[in-house]
């Protein structure tokens, strides 16, 4: 057996990593009771009401757009055959690969009044000047609500449809036969059983809302994401940005709440192997409309935006012979941070689910409970995330300084902040979720069998990991490798406020073009993002693709 010590060892170091985990969410509150000088007060009575408010409609708005389109393209593809269909099921994904500040940026010149869009329209009703025809401003609430529902309901449209294939089958089969029509299936039957499913998939999305900074700034929508970022970065108050943080934090969980309260007592059992649903065949006029509804989320999701980004980056390297230097040292960084922070996700997620594995083969679930709270941080929006590290990264920098100086008499200062230690650490905490997750579901498909073969031929804790498992691991760590190098390369909000001086990311030199209005410069790092972010897009399609299949029924 496993020895008492080896295991202990292993569950203090995943016990480190969950406290490193909840050591920001910590600091925060202190550095929230620690006042703000006065500026606290002008931000309770002309700032906050109004980001709160924003925020809470902002979320709002996007809820139900996304539950509208996420559960009714999901609907669609699954329960209705047309020519088209299995093309459409993937792409529905396709707006997953591109981040929400990215179709903020492409359609803030699309659809401005001087732009294609409007340009094409006024040709087409023979108008000359802008000032005679004009769109309703793209920068407004309801213009980001608009944009981020409709790249952000893939997530309900993944967990949804999934729900549809596998244990609304028989249930919808047994209603068809009993005489039920097609809207009766659908609001009495599909819609309440996939109610967890829109649950689970309505709160990613609803964080990843909360989440946003770019998006919103663009628009010209103030949220509390936005205000936490110009409370720090302008006015220099961390105790102010702390506490509206803290309001974010109450929000987020709050989310994670309502998902909770959207799923109790709501679990289904499947005790046969899942089969898909039988689609029912559509005539000519049904599947011409199928297919139209299908393909407008795609369209105004990611192919308008793609296809802007794909014209601007041609425009910008055929103009004058390829991209700047500042540009490919941003991808330079970019590509080494999420090289670097993968890396540590990985290597922390195999060591906490590891850890949890242990546990649970000595059948001690309840000791080792507190080691997923190392999962937090993907809960945590970043902006909260990366305010709350200011704090511990300072107290650190502060420590270690003091102790060179007595030592060696050198004073360093900013020796995590001052570096892009500061964004890895940040990453780590942020997207460590995502690598225990996949590590923990490849674990799970390991049996048991095999630790106990290891264990009788001698083998400790550490050799059966690396002799046994990691090899049959490798297909889920490169998966979620996959995933966190995609997510870091994304990522705004803690890369903003935690970046050393004079260093760019992808992500920041987009932010930072989008501010100055050079769309052609900043249009070739939304396209190397975007290029990127399709890998694991390409990768749930598969997988979906693989999931089941089945023949229409007339």
């Amino acid at each position: 057996m496993i020895r008492p010590r080896a295991e202990q060892a292993w569950t203090l170091a995943a016990a480190l990593v969950a406290a490193a985990v909840c050591l920001p969410l910590l600091a925060l509150a202190w550095a929230a009771a620690q006042g703000s000088d006065g500026l606290w007060s002008h931000v309770v009575q002309h700032v906050l009401p109004q980001a709160t408010r924003n925020t809470l409609l902002l979320l709002g708005g996007v809820g139900v757009l996304v539950i509208a389109l996420g559960t009714g393209s999901a609907w669609l593809v699954t329960a209705y055959a047309f020519p088209g269909r299995r093309v459409l099921a993937w792409a529905l994904l396709l707006p997953l690969a591109v981040p929400t500040y990215i179709v903020a940026f492409a359609y803030l010149d699309l659809l401005h009044p001087l732009g294609p869009i409007q340009s094409a329209l006024r040709d087409l009703l023979g108008i000359a000047s802008p000032r005679d025809f004009r769109l309703p401003d793209v920068r407004s609430l309801p213009g980001a609500i608009l944009l981020l529902g409709f790249v952000l309901y893939p997530y309900v449209y993944l967990a949804t449809r999934a729900m549809f294939m596998t244990q609304a089958a028989g249930l919808l089969e047994a209603g068809r036969s009993l005489g039920a029509g097609r809207a009766a299936l659908f609001f009495r039957v599909a819609l309440p059983l996939a109610r967890p499913a829109i649950a689970v998939g309505t709160a990613l999305a609803l964080l990843e809302t909360l989440n946003d900074i770019g998006a919103s700034e663009f628009l010209g929508v103030r949220t509390l994401t936005v205000t936490v970022y110009t409370t720090w970065v302008t006015r220099g108050d961390l105790a102010g940005a702390a506490q509206i943080a803290l309001a974010m934090l109450v929000v987020a969980v709050a989310l994670i709440a309502l998902e909770r309260h959207g799923r109790r007592r709501q679990r289904y059992a499947a005790t046969q192997r899942p089969r898909p649903m039988q689609p029912q065949r559509l005539g000519p006029l049904g599947s011409a409309c199928a297919l139209a509804l299908g393909a407008i989320p795609v369209v105004l999701g990611f192919v308008l935006p793609a296809a802007y980004l794909a014209h601007e980056s041609w425009k910008r390297v055929s103009l004058y012979g390829g991209v700047s230097d500042q540009l490919v040292a941003s991808a330079w960084n970019t590509v080494t941070l999420a090289l670097v922070a993968t890396v540590a996700t990985l290597a922390l997620g195999l060591l906490v689910a590891w850890a949890l594995r242990l546990a649970q083969l000595r059948r001690r679930t309840r000791s080792s409970a507190p080691l997923r709270l190392a999962a937090l941080g993907y809960a945590v929006p970043g902006t909260v995330l990366a305010i709350g590290l200011l704090v511990p990264l300072g107290w650190f920098d502060a420590a270690v300084g003091a102790v060179l100086e007595q030592a060696f008499g050198i004073a360093p200062r900013m020796l995590l902040m001052g570096s892009m230690a500061a964004l890895v650490i940040a990453y780590t905490m942020r997207f460590l979720a995502i690598s225990l997750g996949g590590v923990e579901a490849g674990l799970a498909r390991i049996s048991p069998s095999l630790d106990q073969a290891a264990r009788s031929l001698g083998s400790g804790a550490a050799g059966a990991l690396w002799r046994v498992h990691l090899p049959l691991l490798a297909p889920a760590l490169a998966a979620a490798a996959l995933l966190v190098f995609v997510d870091v390369m994304k990522e705004l909000p803690a890369t903003l406020l935690l970046r050393p001086l004079n260093v760019e990311t992808l992500a920041t030199w987009l932010y930072a073009e989008a501010a100055r209005g050079t769309y052609e410069e900043g249009a070739v790092a939304a396209l190397l993002i975007v290029a990127v972010g399709l890998l694991p897009v390409i990768l749930l399609a598969r997988v979906g693709a693989r999931f089941g299949t089945a023949r229409p029924t007339p």
